[in-house]
């Protein structure tokens, strides 16, 4: 992404009708170079060349241009993740690939990331994300967290040793979160000895997938 211009000269023209496009690209950016706390409507109208009072006719306001942003990250990492379930290797093979996507997708998409934890966050109950979060525009298209539940199913057929799956996929879920936010901010340690997050979310996940099953630990 180019460095932010904020001046005329940086406003982006848009065909009749992509007015709502045109602000959600617009909010993208603005996350992605400011945070999330950096960004408001009044700033993505600026960026587009419209008044405020034009973004009304698509959004009711900042919350709503930022669910929209939410339901668009979480159908692609829907799809992505979907990507590596259905790849080839085995079961443990793909089930890490998802790990790798998950981080890429928080990496390249830090707009789309930020906005899905600003709105809606982790499933807190341990079930999926409702359909409007998860971007399901179609029944039955299964959410990213119905997805690594299926991949812990699949990667390990013996189970956790009476452990529901789904808390499990919590649990995963979690640490590849933290590791994605602290590698954003900067904070993860690097050089000689240290692995990258990549290693850090494989070896976190077996060690705490491993843990559970191991039955002397009941």
């Amino acid at each position: 992404m180019r460095p932010w211009r904020d001046g005329p000269g940086d406003r982006r023209s848009y065909h009749h009708g992509n007015l709502k496009e045109a602000l959600i690209e617009a909010a993208r950016r603005f996350i992605a170079e400011r945070g999330i706390g950096g960004f408001t409507l009044v700033d993505a109208a600026r960026l587009v060349g419209v008044t405020p009072a034009a973004l009304y006719r698509h959004f009711r306001g900042r919350e709503a241009l930022l669910e929209e942003l939410a339901g668009r990250g979480f159908a692609e990492l829907a799809a992505r993740l979907a990507r590596a379930l259905t790849s080839r290797g085995t079961p443990l093979e793909r089930f890490t690939r998802m790990g790798e996507a998950y981080l890429a997708f928080a990496e390249e998409e830090p707009a789309y990331y930020a906005a899905i934890f600003e709105t809606r966050g982790l499933p807190a109950d341990g079930a999926a994300p409702d359909a409007s979060a998860a971007g399901e525009g179609q029944p039955g298209r299964p959410s990213p967290f119905d997805l690594l539940v299926e991949a812990l199913q699949a990667t390990f057929a013996d189970g956790f040793g009476g452990v529901a799956p789904r808390f499990i996929a919590l649990e995963v879920w979690a640490l590849a979160h933290g590791i994605a936010t602290l590698s954003a901010a900067g904070h993860l340690p690097r050089g000689p000895g240290f692995p990258d997050k990549y290693e850090l979310l494989r070896a976190g996940v077996l060690a705490l997938v491993h843990g559970v099953a191991r039955p002397g630990d009941r």
